[in-house]
């Protein structure tokens, strides 16, 4: 009679080898790609024609712990680049006494033409918690119980270097030449954001040649107005690139409304009022409580801006 073979045995072959895919997946997130930082590049053509290309340099979320030395390292040969302009889209801390090691590190990047607006993680300190519950989308206001950091610090050094705060704010900078006016809001997820007004029109101020809206967190609210009020380009962080995404599919979530197709990189958005460039970063941290990324490496992006087609 022919032996009758027992099912538990591949079963557990297959729970044992399932389980080792699920450590050395944890062990590549946590331990390698976390700190694999990437500079990105993307055209963008959103200039008059014939007018000179534009580098803007777009960080975000730093969430920056002092002692993360290959981010420090990443962060500082950013300066290097030397761009036009430089727009920072927030999360730039992750502990009470981060203020300094952001300024420092930012240091070369604070000597350029530089905009910036605030993210939740500028005004209170991330909390240990359940990192799964990342997975969870969130469209509604954050809920914030944890420690207020010192974000007017944060905001003085910017400013103390002539970057222009954009939290619900209007502004404008000649930038190579170039006229740009700037809208920006306070952070959406915290339902900070209060959209600025528009400037009254004065003849002995020409238009701009291009205009910008800037936001941490990229909900459709926000992209709406920003495009009801003319921007060619939108500037935005906040969803980390989905920070764990699956090859072949992408994002599990987004953090915010914004659908997962636009989650990280340049894509087009498209409102009742017309439509926009977007350039959303996947960020060059995490929370100190959620230290992984999976197929969605920490990022910068270098926006070549160039002539419209």
């Amino acid at each position: 009679m022919p032996r009758r073979t027992s099912p538990v045995r591949p079963l557990l072959t297959a729970a044992g080898v399932v389980a080792a895919a699920g450590v050395a997946g944890v062990g590549y997130a946590a331990g390698y790609e976390v700190r694999s930082f990437r500079l990105r590049h993307a055209i963008v053509p959103v200039l008059a024609p014939g007018a000179a290309a534009l580098r803007v340099l777009h960080v975000s979320d730093l969430h920056l712990v002092p002692g993360q030395r290959a981010k420090e390292a990443f962060v500082r040969s950013l300066a290097d680049l030397r761009p036009d302009l430089v727009v920072d889209t927030g999360d730039n801390l992750s502990r009470m006494d981060a203020v300094p090691a952001a300024l420092d590190v930012l240091g070369g990047l604070l000597q350029r033409p530089g905009v910036f607006v605030l993210g939740s993680n500028d005004y209170f300190a991330p909390k240990p918690k359940n990192w799964s519950r990342y997975l969870v989308e969130r469209e509604g206001p954050a809920k914030v119980t944890s420690p207020r950091l010192p974000t007017q610090d944060l905001v003085d050094g910017f400013e103390a270097a002539g970057w222009l705060d954009l939290d619900n704010a209007r502004g404008r900078l000649e930038v190579a030449g170039t006229s740009i006016e700037f809208v920006g809001v306070d952070d959406p997820h915290l339902r900070y954001d209060r959209f600025p007004a528009p400037e009254p029109a004065r003849e002995s101020v020409p238009p701009a040649d291009l205009r910008i809206g800037v936001a941490h967190a990229p909900y459709r609210r926000t992209l709406d107005a920003m495009v009801a009020d003319g921007a060619d380009l939108v500037i935005a962080g906040h969803t980390h690139g989905g920070q764990l995404c699956v090859p072949g599919y992408g994002a599990l979530v987004t953090n915010c409304d914004l659908p997962r197709e636009h989650v990280k990189g340049l894509t087009r958005w498209h409102a009742d009022a017309g439509d926009a460039w977007l350039h959303v970063s996947a960020g060059l941290g995490t929370s100190p409580y959620a230290p992984v990324r999976f197929a969605c490496p920490p990022e910068a992006t270098l926006l070549e801006l160039v002539p419209r087609r």
